[in-house]
């Protein structure tokens, strides 16, 4: 699953998505030309756009000198280089700074690894975890604010298993039915939605987010979000008596110990517990959060987010529909 810094990258990554496929497609089909003709093929210009311009009714080709297959010149085709591309400067220098992820991964290891180690990848990011860095519960519980494409369908209720809440001018998830579409896409409690098939959802209300998706058609319902903007992860290590430094009531963290592991990774209190270790416990009793605690392992990570965000995403919900429908599966990662 990609994840992107913003809306415009995951756009700009489509259209080089999409040159990339064509220029491929015309290089193969270029092949199968020259192997029916039972001639190798000229030897190409380093400009990856030569042979996806060779195709084209409109190409403009130099007049041949002598040979027919002598090599084009960079000057003779109609598409320019990257670099020119829609007036863009996208050198090597640019492509580091902007989108390292497009260079030779070895290449950026070397040129971005800090001289601390061992590094984990988390999310085709690089993370610093000299002790956390084998924390299952690390990776699933991460919360990156990237940028997300899903692609859901209903089931058969015609539904796809999520409620929503619009907060300050955002439409965010607030319930992921269990075992629905929506779980098994991905989605998580507090995710923002930002376009609906294309729609840009910003100011909308809850009832016409809603009613996009019930017009929606039942495969290919394309939802593109940011991940859960108001939460964040804190990573926990627990003492030689098992604890993390934490109390809470109802899923709230109301009290810090003093010294603690929860202190010194700055956990605070008014704020809900979310996950444990990225499984989902909204609407759990506390004696089942403490279990979770307790059996996951010496690191422990929590998502939280604010109290008053929260109570402001549930307040239209009962108690009793969350515990029954919410989903609690643990997350792949």
């Amino acid at each position: 699953m990609s994840l992107y810094p913003s809306l415009e990258d995951m756009q700009v990554d489509k259209i080089l998505q999409s040159q990339n496929a064509a220029i491929s497609n015309a290089a193969a089909q270029q092949q199968q030309l020259y192997n029916v003709q039972q001639d190798p093929p000229p030897a190409y210009t380093a400009n990856p756009y030569a042979l996806l311009n060779n195709l084209l009714p409109s190409a403009a080709t130099a007049p041949s000198s002598g040979s027919d297959k002598e090599p084009a010149k960079k000057s003779d085709f109609v598409y320019p280089d990257l670099a020119d591309y829609l007036g863009l400067e996208l050198s090597r220098e640019v492509i580091a700074a902007n989108m390292p992820e497009y260079l030779n991964r070895d290449a950026r290891m070397v040129a971005y690894q800090p001289e601390v180690s061992p590094i984990t990848t988390i999310n085709n990011a690089n993370m610093v975890a000299p002790v956390s860095g084998g924390s299952v519960g690390l990776q699933r519980a991460q919360v990156t604010n990237g940028i997300r494409e899903l692609v859901l369908c209903k089931d058969s209720d015609k539904k796809i298993g999520l409620r929503a809440q619009a907060i300050n001018k955002g439409v965010f998830v607030c319930l992921v039915v269990k075992n629905s579409p929506a779980a098994l896409a991905g989605l998580r409690f507090g995710d923002q939605i930002l376009q609906v098939n294309g729609t840009l959802v910003a100011g909308y209300s809850v009832d016409d987010v809603h009613k996009l998706l019930k017009k929606s058609d039942k495969n290919n319902i394309s939802l593109v979000v940011r991940d859960r903007p108001f939460e964040r992860a804190v990573t926990l290590h627990k003492d030689s008596s098992g604890n993390v430094g934490f109390q809470f009531s109802n899923g709230k963290i109301t009290a810090i110990v003093k010294d603690s592991s929860a202190a010194r990774n700055g956990l605070l209190i008014e704020h809900q517990l979310l996950e444990i270790n990225g499984q989902n416990v909204i609407g759990m009793k506390d004696k089942e959060i403490f279990q979770l605690i307790a059996v996951g392992g010496q690191i422990i990570t929590v998502t939280v987010i604010p109290t008053m965000i929260y109570d402001v995403m549930m307040k239209k919900i009962s108690t009793s529909f969350i515990r029954g429908k919410m989903d609690h599966s643990v997350p792949d990662f």
